[in-house]
């Protein structure tokens, strides 16, 4: 593995902005209303260097379980150690699963396993270098991230997104670039699509729902962020992708315009 030098903070992304580049959008609310979920949505506009927000204080003050967007800094670490070797490697399951497979359809027991192969001490080296979230572990290396033990908050989700798009998270180009593939959900002529979901039960019982990632269009990436929580009846699943969708629609995506 190789050492770890610095300390490489992935949050604080929003207080590095000026709040002249911030615009509170409360007409979104209507999505969250409309889904019966309460939650935040931000959007970073890389080129302009402008942020749209609905629900500010969720965004940058709360933290929540990252769920399975762990996934992303879990597979970052994994191929930096080389426990990974690529999105290809299989881990006999049920049957042989590929971390690729794993990642997008959120196939716990892979990661569950990658985790131990790790080991709870190289894991918090990267966490702590990171400054991922509370970076706490706990004593479970193959739930932390499912059980409420480790936390961050939107706003550090979202840096974790463009720092990764751009490699410049503290790891090798062939690392960041294997995770952004495992990421690519949609694509055609008019946009690329890129994302990670995530959803747990918050220690209420509510489900908790992200999704992490970016949209391309003209070959300019918009940045974005959505945290939802809801009763534990919604179906979270279906219901996060499409909020996702009509509030991206709503900021004129998916016509290859913007």
């Amino acid at each position: 593995m190789r050492k770890l030098l610095l300390v490489f903070s992935v949050g604080l992304f929003f207080a590095a902005c000026s709040p002249n580049n911030v615009k509170e959008n409360k007409a979104l609310g209507k999505y969250f209303d409309s889904a019966g979920v309460k939650g935040t949505f931000a959007l970073f506009d890389n080129g302009a260097g402008d942020f749209t927000i609905y629900n500010l204080n969720r965004y940058k003050d709360s933290a929540y379980s990252p769920a399975s967007t762990f996934k992303v800094v879990h597979s970052l670490i994994a191929l930096e150690t080389g426990v990974v070797s690529d999105e290809k490697m299989a881990i006999q399951l049920d049957s042989a699963v590929t971390m690729e497979n794993a990642f997008k359809n959120s196939i716990v027991p892979y990661y569950q396993e990658v985790a131990r192969r790790i080991g709870k001490d190289t894991m918090q080296l990267w966490l702590d270098s990171l400054q991922y979230g509370n970076h706490t572990i706990g004593k479970s290396i193959d739930s932390f991230w499912l059980n409420n033990t480790i936390k961050l908050t939107p706003d550090e989700q979202l840096g974790i997104m463009k720092r990764l798009f751009f490699n410049q998270l503290p790891f090798q180009k062939r690392t960041h670039e294997i995770v952004k593939r495992m990421m690519l959900r949609e694509s055609n002529a008019n946009y690329q699509l890129s994302y990670k979901t995530g959803l747990t039960y918050k220690e209420n019982g509510d489900l908790l729902g992200w999704v992490v990632g970016w949209i391309e269009e003209n070959k300019h990436p918009y940045f974005f962020v959505l945290n939802v929580e809801g009763p534990s009846n919604i179906p979270m699943e279906e219901t996060r992708i499409s909020l996702l969708k009509k509030i991206l629609s709503n900021q004129g995506f998916f016509e290859g315009k913007r």
